[in-house]
């Protein structure tokens, strides 16, 4: 319950950068407040999920993890977990783990939302509404791929591979926030 209630707060609070991302917010509350099941990967109707945007120290390079279900280039991230104290440290766990580096650091609210269909490990359709943060990795970091992963790489902001998806978007939100 912890996990739902922080998760209502942030987005309560969170200033999203465009009326697109006002309207996933929006949608976002709406849904949390139609059941305290929401962020539980149990819920069938979708669940909320956390990702990180890692780049590293220069900003200029972006980890993306090949994804084995679903085959293309991703942020980090997945489910929330019943410790997790709150949505940003499920992000941070998420990206630590499937990253492999230590000292990760994480901005303290959102960078972007989505919504996308997936069907989860238990073989049932459903809907992952995603929130994710900007996270920036130490000088020199090194990433070990988790098993996770069919292959983690470092890619260029401006040399991002073609299937992407929302990547590119994210890093101009992120980029844009550090000016």
């Amino acid at each position: 319950m912890r996990l739902h209630a922080d998760t209502v707060e942030v987005l309560s609070t969170w200033q999203p950068p465009n009326a697109e991302q006002e309207s996933m917010r929006q949608a976002f509350l709406a849904f949390l407040a139609s059941s305290p099941d929401a962020c539980r990967r149990e819920y069938a109707p979708g669940h909320v999920t956390a990702s990180a945007l890692v780049l590293d120290a220069s900003g200029q390079n972006t980890l993306l993890t090949l994804h084995p279900r679903v085959g293309r280039w991703l942020q980090l991230g997945g489910h929330c977990e019943p410790d997790d104290a709150s949505l940003r440290a499920a992000a941070l766990r998420e990206a630590t783990e499937e990253s492999g580096i230590r000292g990760l650091r994480i901005d303290p609210m959102p960078l972007h939302l989505d919504v996308h269909a997936v069907t989860c490990s238990g073989g049932v359709p459903t809907r992952h509404l995603d929130v994710r943060y900007l996270v920036r990795a130490p000088a020199g970091s090194r990433a070990v791929r988790s098993a996770e992963s069919l292959d983690l790489q470092w890619w260029p902001v401006d040399g991002l591979p073609s299937n992407v998806d929302s990547v590119p978007h994210m890093v101009e939100l992120a980029l844009g926030a550090e000016d």
